[in-house]
């Protein structure tokens, strides 16, 4: 059986350039589009197939793959690539959502003619380079054969949280992911940022942990970019871990929540982007300490 299988990625940022990139690696027909074009450059490069718009993109694609910054831009490209859509599509929607998002978005695949599988990554730049991203999905039994192979090239192993992805079942787990690299990623911009105010180094912070319980790689990573000044370009920018920080609030809100941390997270990545620091990995939430 044939699993080559073309896919139309729309959004080359970080993410989706990097998925874009895996999936040529595979072997499979990959077409490109962004807001930016310029971003698609390196991918043409590649053998990717330049579209000139949505529409343009998704023209025979078996599979449409969505990476974008959030549901507002999912739905006007979406409606933008209406034109072009093969009726009976899957639609990988891996763009970070809200739960109060995915219903709409679900209406809007059946509106389209497209399957919806709903598949939101874990991982940040690195990982998404190497085709080692953790995918979150929600799908039918009946669609998941067909975008597998596009799965597999993008990530080391997908997680099926339910099948029917109307009802949110990734997104919600993507946010509970999210909360925790959010607070993780703040406590060692602060911890680095209480250090040098205390006159203690960090790497004597780091030695005490060292190899216990309390030690964990992301903490070195995000310590590292802040102390090597290495916070471009971005693994995960501080514009993108707010937007995310936020849609974590309002989730909890509606459950009747109150998330402490997330609001404090949320509020240190607000004033950072208003430093003009928003295109800079979210360990530059260190900078709104001082």
């Amino acid at each position: 059986m044939d699993t080559k299988v073309s896919v139309a990625v729309l959004g080359t940022g970080i993410m989706g350039a990097a998925m874009a990139r895996n999936l040529l690696r595979a072997g499979h027909k990959v077409s490109v589009w962004n807001r930016d074009a310029a971003k698609t450059e390196p991918l043409v490069a590649e053998g990717a197939r330049p579209a000139a718009s949505p529409a343009e993109a998704v023209e025979a694609a078996d599979v449409v793959l969505t990476m974008l910054y959030d549901a507002a831009a999912v739905v006007q490209v979406m409606r933008q690539a209406a034109p072009g859509i093969r009726p009976g599509a899957a639609w990988i929607q891996s763009t970070t959502v809200g739960v109060q998002d995915v219903p709409a978005l679900a209406a809007l695949a059946t509106e389209l003619g497209l399957d919806l599988v709903e598949a939101p990554v874990s991982g940040t730049r690195a990982p998404a380079e190497a085709g080692q991203l953790l995918v979150l999905a929600a799908g039918p039994e009946g669609v998941r054969d067909r975008v597998a192979p596009v799965l597999d090239a993008v990530g080391a192993c997908t997680i099926w949280t339910g099948e029917d992805p109307s009802r949110g079942s990734a997104a919600r787990l993507k946010l509970v992911v999210n909360s925790w690299v959010i607070a993780a990623s703040n406590a060692a911009g602060e911890a680095v940022a209480l250090a040098q105010a205390l006159g203690v180094d960090p790497e004597q912070f780091l030695s005490v942990l060292d190899g216990g319980p309390l030690d964990l790689p992301y903490l070195r990573t995000k310590m590292g970019l802040i102390l090597d000044d290495g916070l471009e370009p971005a693994s995960f920018a501080v514009d993108t871990a707010r937007k995310d920080a936020h849609l974590i609030i309002d989730a909890a809100a509606q459950e009747g929540l109150k998330l402490d941390g997330a609001v404090a997270a949320a509020a240190r990545l607000d004033r950072v982007a208003g430093q003009g620091r928003g295109k800079q990995d979210m360990a530059a939430a260190y900078h709104a300490s001082r």
